[in-house]
């Protein structure tokens, strides 16, 4: 077995019982999409487990509903789509409740949907940045993508742009990222 990026054995880049390989392309947008493009919004806390590979999420639907879920991000360095794999585990509120004690780093965005991509407008110390996402099934479909109607830079390969990068983020650093690409949030 050899070492692919990031130490990670080649071959557990293949998806498995329980890892899939994580392919998705992020891009920078100037602002929020317009509402009468949303066909879905959610509320998304992430908890990022101090010292680990791990998240916690809370996913709030409109109705009220919640979706907690467990998730391990086992990146590899190197550009492109492929980001890593990533393992899912669906919890209980009382797992989620018992596991929300951690220590952790947390943001808060919102989720609107627009078709194939996932468009994160951030809160908190990351408001300002608009992030839209788009995962894929296999690389030619990765490759093959074209960056949505306004997309400002495409940062898939800026590690930055990541969750586990983000959440540490102090503002002015951030200001200074968005500002590399011609972005300069409103009142900043």
């Amino acid at each position: 077995m050899t070492e692919g990026a990031g130490g990670v054995p080649e071959q557990q880049l293949l998806p498995g019982k329980y890892a899939r390989v994580e392919r998705e392309r992020r891009f920078l947008l100037p602002g929020p999409p317009a509402p009468s493009a949303v066909t879905a919004t959610r509320r998304i806390t992430d908890r990022y487990l101090v010292g680990t590979r791990l998240r916690l999420r809370r996913v709030e639907q409109p109705g009220g509903e919640s979706q907690l879920k467990l998730t391990q991000k086992v990146a590899v360095a190197g550009p492109g789509a492929v980001q890593g794999l990533i393992t899912n585990t669906y919890l209980s509120e009382a797992e989620y409740d018992l596991l929300a004690r951690l220590p952790a780093a947390v943001l808060t965005k919102t989720r609107f949907s627009l078709g194939e991509l996932g468009v994160d407008v951030f809160d908190g110390d990351l408001r300002g940045l608009v992030l839209a996402e788009a995962e894929f099934a296999a690389d030619e479909e990765a490759r093959s993508f074209a960056p949505p109607a306004g997309c400002v830079a495409e940062v898939t390969d800026d590690a930055r742009f990541t969750g586990g990068s983000l959440v540490v983020a102090p503002r002015p650093e951030l200001l200074g990222w968005l500002a590399e690409y011609g972005l300069y949030p409103a009142g900043e």
